[in-house]
Order: structure tokens, then C-alpha cells, then sequence
């Protein structure tokens, strides 16, 4: 036997492994990305999952918050409602005691006035003792 004829089959045989080799590799990362897209769909389908059951949760939460934001408002318009009625009929009632009592009306202004100014010379005369 020659040296070529004995280098073929060492060849042939070099390039079985090779091929073989080149075909478990292929295998290898064929299996990889099949066991990659499955954990890509499981965690696909635990977001989804995820998701749709929060959805009518927050939806509810949402709906909720909106309730109670229309009923504030509305107890505020109420509230608001009533102090104004309130405050118009404080306003008639002081005006028709005005009109039907006038000197009573005036001598219970000029009290009044007496006892703001009265109050204020009280102060003003102890802020100044308090400054020196």
C-alpha cells in the first residue's frame, strides 16, 4: 500500500467526523431553539394570562374611582347649593329685620362698631406696652 492510498481512508474518515459533527451541532441548536420558543410561549401565555386577569380588576378599580369622584362632586354642588340658599335667606331675614325695625337696626350697628373699636384700642395699646 502507498501513503495516498492510506491517506484516503484517514480522510474519508476525517471528514465522516466532521460531517458528524456538523450534523450533532445542527441537532444540538435545532433542540435549543425548540426548547427556547417553548419557554418563550409558556412566558407568553403567563403574561397574557397575567394580563387578562388584571384587566377587570383595574377596569373595576377604575370604575370605582369615577363613582366616587361624581359623587364628591356631586355632594359638593349640593353643600355649595344649601350655603347659598342659606346665606340668601340670612340676607332677607337681616333685611326685612332692617326694614321693619330701623332704629333697633342702627342702635345694634353702632353696638357693634363700639365694641370692634373697643377691641381694637385694647390691642393696639398692649402691642405697644409688649414692644418697649
Amino acid at each position: 500500500m502507498t501513503t495516498m492510498s492510506r491517506a484516503m481512508p484517514l480522510a474519508d474518515g476525517a471528514s465522516n467526523i466532521a460531517d458528524q459533527a456538523a450534523q450533532t451541532a445542527h441537532h444540538a441548536l435545532r433542540s435549543t431553539q425548540s426548547v427556547a420558543n417553548a419557554a418563550f410561549d409558556r412566558m407568553n401565555d403567563t403574561v397574557d394570562g397575567a394580563r387578562d386577569h388584571a384587566s377587570p380588576a383595574i377596569n373595576r378599580w377604575s370604575a370605582q374611582a369615577e363613582t366616587a369622584v361624581r359623587r364628591s362632586v356631586d355632594a359638593l354642588r349640593d353643600t355649595t347649593s344649601r350655603l347659598r340658599e342659606q346665606a340668601l335667606k340670612a340676607s332677607d331675614a337681616t333685611a326685612g329685620r332692617v326694614r321693619d325695625e330701623p332704629l333697633k337696626a342702627v342702635l345694634i350697628a353702632a353696638v357693634a362698631g363700639a365694641a370692634l373699636m373697643a377691641l381694637l384700642g385694647l390691642f393696639s395699646s398692649r402691642g405697644g406696652r409688649d414692644a418697649r
